[in-house]
């Protein structure tokens, strides 16, 4: 999801206040909160540029079909 939000905030066609919603809700169904969680959370939806860079910090590994498929219904 964090690669889905990247390219959206990057070519524009997602808002930070949409990250930073489904922010929100990854910190209230996760068993664990982690640092980029709260960062992104607690950001300022104005700050396009500072939610990019939270998103960066998100681990894991990119899964390029679950990636294609949310593009594809963009």
């Amino acid at each position: 999801m964090a690669e889905y939000f990247i390219r959206g905030l990057t070519e524009g066609w997602i808002t930070a206040a949409q990250v930073i919603a489904w922010s929100d809700e990854v910190v209230v169904a996760s068993p664990k909160t982690e640092d980029w969680m709260l960062e992104i959370s607690s950001a300022s939806p104005e700050d396009r540029m500072g939610v990019l860079h939270h998103l960066h910090a998100v681990q894991g590994e990119i899964q390029p079909d679950v990636l294609a498929a949310l593009l594809a219904k963009k």
